[in-house]
C-alpha cells in the first residue's frame, strides 16, 4: 500500500472542513434555530402556501345537503365522546350519547360544511375561534373530527353508501389532516423564496459530493483504489 500525502492531506482537509460546517448547521444561527430546523419550516411554509385545498372539497361535500345519514360509531372514550357529539351538533345533527358510543343521524351535507368550517378556521391559525366555538382545545376539535369522520367512514361503507364514504374520506384527508398538520405555520410562495430555496438545494448537493470527495481522497492518499 502506497501512501499518497498530498491526497490524504486534501482529504483530511477537506473532512475538517465538512465537519465545520456540519457543526454550524447544527448551531441555532439561523434566526435562533439549526439549519435543519430553519430549512424544515421554511419548506413547510412553502407546502402549506399550495396545500389549500378546502374550497375544492367543500364543492364536493355541499353536493351532499339533504343526504340524510344515520351512524353509530365508537369514540373509545367517555369524555372524547361528549366532546365529538357537540361537533356533530353544530351541525345540526341528532346525537344520542351512551357511554362511548355515538348514534348520529342528521344531514350529512350541513356536518360536513360544519367540519370544513373549523378545518377552514385552523388552516388560517384562527384556532381562536375554534376554541371559543367548542370549549376546548382547539388540537382536539380536529382530532375529535379525525377520529369520528373516520369512524364514519367505516360505517357508511358498511351500509354501501360508498359516494358519501367517499367523500367523507375527502373530508378527512384534504381538510381535516392538513389543517392539523398546517396549524401555526405561516403560508409562503415559492416564488417570494425563489433564492433561498435554490441555495439549499445548490447547497445540499455540493455539501454531499464534499464528504464523497474527502473520503474518497483520503482512501487515495492512503493508497487504497478501486481496481477491475
Amino acid at each position: 500500500m502506497n501512501e499518497n500525502r498530498k491526497e490524504l492531506y486534501i482529504g483530511f482537509g477537506l473532512l475538517i472542513g465538512f465537519t465545520a460546517i456540519l457543526i454550524i448547521i447544527f448551531s441555532p444561527v439561523f434566526k435562533g434555530q439549526n439549519g435543519l430546523k430553519y430549512l424544515d419550516n421554511l419548506y413547510n411554509s412553502i407546502s402549506k402556501g399550495s396545500a389549500y385545498y378546502i374550497p375544492k372539497v367543500k364543492a364536493t361535500a355541499d353536493t351532499y345537503y339533504g343526504r340524510s345519514v344515520n351512524v353509530s360509531i365508537d369514540m373509545g372514550d367517555e369524555r372524547q365522546a361528549q366532546q365529538t357529539a357537540a361537533l356533530f351538533m353544530k351541525g345540526g345533527a341528532l346525537v344520542n350519547v351512551s357511554g362511548s358510543r355515538l348514534k348520529v343521524e342528521g344531514d350529512l351535507g350541513k356536518i360536513l360544511a360544519n367540519c370544513l368550517g373549523d378545518a377552514d378556521r385552523m388552516y388560517m391559525n384562527d384556532g381562536k375561534a375554534v376554541l371559543s366555538k367548542y370549549g376546548y382545545n382547539e388540537r382536539q376539535v380536529l382530532f375529535n373530527w379525525w377520529q369520528a369522520l373516520g369512524a364514519m367512514d367505516k360505517v357508511l361503507k358498511k351500509q354501501k353508501q360508498f359516494k358519501e364514504a367517499e367523500t367523507v374520506d375527502l373530508v378527512v384527508k384534504k381538510a381535516v389532516e392538513t389543517s392539523y398538520n398546517y396549524y401555526r405555520i405561516e403560508p409562503e410562495k415559492i416564488s417570494d423564496r425563489t433564492f433561498i430555496v435554490l441555495i439549499s438545494l445548490a447547497l445540499y448537493v455540493i455539501y454531499t459530493l464534499w464528504y464523497g470527495f474527502a473520503v474518497m481522497c483520503i482512501f487515495e492518499g492512503w493508497g487504497l483504489k478501486l481496481e477491475h
